[in-house]
């Protein structure tokens, strides 16, 4: 288990060197002038050439690389050249806000997901797996931007069951918090519940036809305790890739939502250093977000060889 989890660990780590290479030099290839962004039209040659000189950027580009390589060795991600402030303490701000909205959205399309899921297992060739079947068809269908408008015009301004807008920490008022992040959370999940749906019900179909499933059911169990404890658990591996894989997902994925509900999370600080061309900011949300896919694949792999151990022998024995 040592060795697995170690490898796993050094893939990562060289994964996200190689990550940092192309991020530097990608952002770098941008169209644009930070300078001429900072400074305005109407800047003299002068006062451009002064600010690349503060910025760093009249330097070669592998000076700048080695600086960049050893601000992240640091943890000095630099000053923001739109706000003047740490770009560390920007983050830090703002990752939480992205953070909680990501991790209750995969909560309601985790809940959703497989109740829909085995919902369409278990009334197979009825009208609720239908029903099912069409939730998840339109879940995958509908953009969320789109999804998002409609229920702000309908829940929240028709209606008035929760804000249009706003955030409030989840840490100093729960209750108030939760609230304002429902809307935004089940429009940012409602893909990701219907990819779940799918497989959640592709995969215990597979599961409930095996030999042992069939064989369980001849020694008398209930369909719901082998539902249960033999389709679902079998289940797992694949729920846990798309679970994974998706977190990552939507936490660079929030920013449309965070546009649309004017929460203040990462995905509006990539917009505003996107407009501005403000590379510190620019570098720093791009590398949290690639860290964030990273260690979730880590935690997923290791995860694997917990659920079923014959993936940790095997590539061990690999």
């Amino acid at each position: 288990m040592t060795r697995f989890v170690l490898t796993k660990i050094f893939h990562a780590i060289i994964t996200f060197v190689l990550s940092g290479i192309v991020i530097f030099f990608g952002v770098r290839m941008l169209p644009g002038d930070p300078a001429l962004a900072m400074a305005g039209e109407e800047a003299t040659p002068e006062r451009l050439g002064a600010i690349r000189a503060d910025l760093g950027l009249d330097q070669p580009l592998l000076v700048q690389f080695f600086k960049f390589i050893g601000d992240i060795v640091t943890g000095d991600l630099g000053e923001s050249t739109r706000t003047g402030l740490a770009v560390t303490e920007m983050i830090a701000t703002t990752l939480p806000v992205t953070l909680w909205l990501s991790l209750y959205a995969i909560v309601v399309a985790v809940i959703v997901g497989i109740a829909l899921g085995m919902i369409a297992e278990r009334f197979r060739g009825k009208w609720p797996e239908f029903g099912s079947n069409f939730i998840a068809l339109l879940g995958l269908s509908v953009p969320n931007f789109w999804l998002g408008l409609l229920a702000i015009m309908g829940l929240a301004v028709a209606l008035g069951w929760f804000p249009a807008s706003g955030y409030v920490d989840v840490l100093s008022d729960p209750i108030r918090g939760i609230y304002y992040l429902t809307l935004p959370a089940v429009i940012l999940g409602t893909s990701l519940a219907a990819v779940i749906t799918r497989q959640t019900r592709a995969s215990m179909i597979e599961s409930m036809g095996t030999d042992y499933v069939r064989m369980a059911r001849a020694k008398g169990l209930s369909r719901p305790r082998v539902l249960f404890r033999y389709g679902l658990r079998n289940s797992l591996i694949v729920l846990v890739t798309i679970i994974g894989l998706q977190l990552g997902g939507l936490i660079s994925g929030a920013v449309v939502t965070e546009k649309i509900f004017a929460l203040p999370g990462l995905g509006k600080l990539t917009l505003d250093a996107v407009f501005s061309r403000d590379y510190p900011v620019i570098q720093a949300v791009v590398l949290v977000i690639t860290a964030s896919y990273i260690l979730i694949n880590l935690a997923v792999d290791i995860l694997y060889s917990v659920i079923n151990p014959q993936i940790r022998v095997s590539e061990d024995a690999s």
